[in-house]
């Protein structure tokens, strides 16, 4: 299994990416990676096309997707705070009616944020139309921030999604609005429910914000947590070897992914990766879908 390279945290444009299912897939084979997950955010309609593509591009065995998404959850930080923190769910039931009404309210409330972010900027006089992103969307789409933060690149208010992220749409900024997560020990139960497992994603990444202390990532490990994000672009070495300790410590599984966006981010997809075995450790533990390829 030596030089097998694994990326299990991308993104496609039926949330925040720029890649449709289809060219995720296609960049994937090209970058000469063996596995992706899709992990869109709160929505499993990129599967199908992503299915489909891997059927189309990849040789019959050479290629597997992982369906997956990207969970929105609240939870204790350790300090006496509620911070989100992101799980990555895999293999899970598409179909289980919790988690589809789970999914289904989470993008509503995104699509309805977004439009609201958007016409507060435009009624400030920004070059943006809530309409017009909003007409832009995949109807499946939960929407989100980096739309509004690319109508403003386009419009050439900013150079970059991460200027707009830092002067107006991050959690101090004007312009942004909070939004409704699930509580993440309810968002563990209903994808282990539906056959899945979850990892905690970029869980020590401060750049981002707040972040759980190691005691909380011990409590959900109990509360049925199957493992950890390590490497992770927004991972310095020293957090990555600590969250190695931790992940062996606490019999979590270890993984590396790029959180790749497309366009919207720089980073490269496959610029992180996971270990064979620890794809392999996920696997057993599913039981809601399968790996296609």
């Amino acid at each position: 299994m030596v030089g097998v390279r694994i990326d299990l945290h991308t993104h496609s444009n039926e949330s925040d990416g720029t890649d449709t299912p289809a060219e995720l897939v296609a960049t994937a084979v090209a970058a000469g990676l063996d596995a992706i997950a899709i992990t869109d955010h709160d929505t499993t309609a990129g599967w199908a096309a992503a299915e489909r593509a891997v059927h189309d591009l990849a040789e019959p065995g050479r290629f597997r997707l992982v369906p997956g998404a990207e969970l929105s959850c609240a939870c204790p930080d350790g300090n006496g705070r509620n911070i989100t923190v992101h799980l990555l769910a895999y293999l899970f039931d598409p179909n289980s009616a919790a988690l589809a009404q789970e999914q289904s309210r989470l993008r509503a409330e995104r699509r309805e944020r977004l439009y609201e972010m958007a016409r507060h900027m435009a009624a400030d006089g920004f070059p943006v139309d809530p309409d017009q992103i909003m007409v832009g969307l995949p109807p499946d789409s939960p929407g989100g921030r980096p739309h509004l933060a690319r109508a403003l690149v386009n419009a050439g208010t900013v150079v970059s999604v991460d200027e707009a992220f830092a002067r107006y749409l991050g959690g101090s900024g004007r312009y942004y609005l909070p939004r409704t997560d699930t509580p993440v020990r309810r968002a563990i139960d209903m994808i282990t429910e539906a056959g899945g497992a979850t990892v905690l994603a970029h869980p020590f990444a401060t750049a981002r914000g707040p972040v759980v202390t190691a005691d909380v990532v011990a409590e959900l490990t109990g509360h049925g947590l199957a493992g950890i994000e390590i490497d992770h672009p927004d991972h310095d070495p020293a957090t990555r070897v600590r969250l190695r300790g931790l992940a062996a410590e606490l019999d979590l599984i270890p993984t590396g992914s790029s959180d790749y966006h497309g366009t919207n981010k720089t980073i490269r997809i496959g610029q992180e990766t996971t270990p064979p075995d620890s794809l392999d450790r996920l696997m057993a533990r599913c039981s809601g879908s399968k790996v296609i390829g």
